[in-house]
């Protein structure tokens, strides 16, 4: 039996006994996860998930994926260049079940997204922006206290 799967914004078809490389998960090798947004199971199709369905899938290890090197150049006569490389952060996973229902019961960790540093950095200016309003709004009322006496 088949199940659709998403996770880290892409869809998956798989059964028991494939191998997977997928964004990067928060569990460490050795474990085992589950999948609870199933999209499709045999032929129950959701609308949009599966209620109770769940893939389980066993962490075999936390790899990197392929090289991806851009190269930009830029303006003529100024030999304006820039090389950048990324390497995608993946984890490999076996499926070991593709449960129909009972996905509730079965005391299996669901699979989690590790945060990245693009998020943490992403969140750190909302933050500092937060914190100098409230300096702003602070300094406000005291000024507002020394007209009135």
């Amino acid at each position: 039996m088949f199940a659709v799967l998403k996770t880290g914004g892409k869809q998956y078809k798989v059964q028991a006994g494939d191998v997977l490389r997928v964004e990067k998960l928060n569990a460490a090798a050795g474990e085992k996860v589950q999948f609870n947004e199933i999209l499709m199971v045999g032929s129950t199709l959701g609308a949009p998930l599966v209620e109770g369905a769940a893939v389980q899938a066993e962490v075999i290890d936390q790899i990197k994926g392929d090289k991806v090197i851009k190269y930009v150049k830029r303006r003529r006569k100024h030999s304006s260049q820039r090389t950048r490389g990324h390497r995608q952060q993946l984890t490999l996973l076996r499926v070991t079940d593709v449960l129909e229902n009972g996905a509730a019961k079965s005391g299996v960790k669901a699979a989690v997204g590790a945060r990245t540093k693009v998020e943490e950095v992403a969140a750190k200016p909302a933050r500092a922006n937060a914190a100098k309003a409230k300096k702003k709004a602070d300094e406000a009322e005291p000024a507002s206290d020394a007209t009135e006496a």
